[in-house]
């Protein structure tokens, strides 16, 4: 195989681009202060560094194999070979764990886990580079494939804490959620490593080469479009004050958040809002919880009370308007958004409930 892809120019280049781009997009994280992508997001700083980290062990992982795409003899192959996977055990796979885990933000998750679990694998790694020879590679693909599913099911469980902690704190959704961004990633990942337990044919090389370029770029463009949430994951403040009377607490509310319609303030977080009526995260949460409702929820029937508000006054002033100008207006960046919420609150579309009420 290694024959077939020497003799490949095409080939060839499609390698040295794409270990150029990891090198240039590990220094772009490291190096540029401003965001490329989106100048309006600040993304987590943590996950900018772990991103760069993953991006340099992927160009130190092609920079080692490189050599393989030139004449050398067969055992410098096999040997380059082993030290290869090695490399990939230690640096490529627990990094790229390490960045899935770093994008939910809710909580410090430890990171730690991600490197043991690879212990395994560096081991046979190890004997491998020691003997000079593939071994029991079935063990190997076997311990990797085990890993896989076990970190699904660790992610599918995490993401749906992380879908209740955004709702919880969040009005706003948007660059926040990453339940489709995340799939899409863990399933480039593990296409990703089973092109690399694949050793035949240079189509899969080939293969593997394009992935890594779609691989780069989306990860990349993920981590500078992800908001940095860190702000609404502070202390809950617990023992810092009494608790706030459930009665007192709705009639501040009114006063600071309805009558001044800070509601239609754009990202507003639950912390941010507790801020305003003199209480904390914590308690306001219990609040929300005790009334049956999210943070969210409360938000979302607000802003769509005032949207349904303008709606009414603009019909009988007979003026001209659009649904998204109606929303914009009403609280919501995205309008995809609004319809979500709009039906999830009112259980018809926009277009049908405006239908309905063209007369009022």
């Amino acid at each position: 195989m290694y024959e077939q892809i020497r003799e490949d120019t095409l080939f060839i280049m499609l390698y040295t681009v794409v270990t150029a781009m990891a090198i240039i997009a590990c220094c772009y994280l490291l190096l540029r202060q401003g965001n490329a992508f989106a100048a309006d997001i600040t993304p987590p700083l943590r996950l900018r560094r772990w991103a760069a980290a993953f991006f340099a062990s992927f160009a130190l992982n092609h920079l080692w194999y490189m050599p393989i795409l030139f004449h050398i003899p067969s055992d410098d192959v096999t040997m380059i070979d082993h030290v290869g996977g090695l490399l990939d055990s230690i640096t490529f796979f627990p990094l790229a764990i390490t960045v899935m885990l770093v994008m939910l933000q809710d909580r410090r998750r430890p990171l730690w886990p991600a490197f043991v679990m690879m212990v395994p694998m560096a081991r046979g790694a190890v004997w491998s580079v020691v003997n000079n020879s593939y071994g029991p590679l079935h063990v190997f693909y076997g311990y990797a494939l085990l890993v896989c599913i076990g970190l699904i099911i660790y992610m599918v469980r995490a993401l749906r804490q992380y879908a209740r902690w955004l709702r919880d704190n969040f009005a706003d959704l948007e660059h926040k959620e990453v339940w489709q961004s995340f799939m899409v990633l863990a399933v480039i990942l593990l296409v990703f490593g089973a092109y690399a337990f694949t050793i035949e044919g240079p189509a899969y090389q080939y293969a593997m080469q394009v992935l890594c370029i779609v691989l780069i770029c989306y990860l990349l463009w993920r981590v500078e479009t992800l908001s940095d949430l860190s702000e609404a994951r502070g202390s809950e403040f617990r023992g810092e004050r009494r608790r706030t009377p459930d009665d007192t607490i709705g009639q501040l509310l009114q006063r600071h958040c309805i009558d001044t319609q800070l509601y239609l303030q754009h990202d507003l977080t639950i912390s941010q809002l507790a801020k305003v009526i003199g209480t904390n995260r914590f308690y306001l949460s219990q609040y929300f919880s005790g009334q049956g409702i999210t943070y969210n929820a409360y938000i979302n029937d607000l802003r769509i009370q005032h949207f349904m508000s303008l709606y009414r006054e603009a019909v009988a002033a007979q003026r001209s308007f659009t649904a998204q100008q109606l929303a914009s207006e009403s609280g919501y960046r995205s309008y995809s958004t609004f319809g979500i919420a709009f039906k999830q609150r009112m259980g018809q579309t926009v277009t049908a409930w405006m239908r309905g009420n063209m007369t009022i």
